[in-house]
């Protein structure tokens, strides 16, 4: 089975998006550099953060994010992102109406069923956890294995946080990993058990 490793970029004081979901500024070194990172020709990166992040994104083989993320990206159009085989998502409703049924989403009740499921797609790849409310769910649950953060030198003030609405402590061991990018500091920390 692989790890599960929550993923977010997030500003220095804690925050993915601001209160209207806006990430504002934590997206600019995915377009800053002179390396593309896939195919879209849109996201192009320093080649610290391509060296990094490249065979991050090809190590996973699922995605679990809640149905707030699916709904403002409209179901990122029923194409997984980033090359992803597969989406769990996090709902108490049923797919949308007239959603494609043969689409690679899978609509699930809870946290525990939601990583049960994302592990049973992936195999032996990693199953990633988007940061916010969903993912500050599964790490209270103690199923997080890895916590990665691309830092934007940027302060939010205000918004959606990393963790969630996470309300105790949690210990991560120190970084195993610190690569500088442009604009982007990406940390890698093993969860403590």
């Amino acid at each position: 089975m692989g790890k599960v490793v929550m993923n977010a970029s997030v500003s220095v004081d804690g925050f993915i998006a601001a209160e209207n979901d806006d990430p504002g500024p934590l997206f600019e070194w995915l377009v800053n550099g002179d390396v593309p990172l896939d195919g879209s020709g849109v996201l192009n990166v320093t080649q610290a953060s391509y060296d990094h992040i490249r065979p991050y994104w090809d190590e996973i083989g699922v995605t679990i994010a809640g149905r707030h993320s699916f709904d403002i990206t409209d179901g990122w159009d029923g194409q997984p992102p980033s090359g992803i085989d597969h989406v769990v998502v996090v709902t108490h409703r049923p797919a949308p109406e007239g959603w494609n049924p043969d689409a690679p989403f899978h609509f699930v009740r809870g946290i525990e069923a939601a990583v049960t499921k994302a592990q049973e797609l992936a195999g032996d790849r990693t199953v990633e956890v988007a940061a916010g409310d969903v993912g500050g769910q599964v790490l209270a649950a103690g199923l997080v294995d890895e916590v990665r953060m691309d830092v934007a030198p940027v302060v939010l003030g205000s918004g959606k946080r990393y963790f969630g609405s996470v309300d105790s402590q949690h210990l991560l061991e120190d970084p195993d990993l610190v690569v500088l990018g442009s604009r982007v500091l990406h940390l890698r920390f093993p969860v403590r058990r």
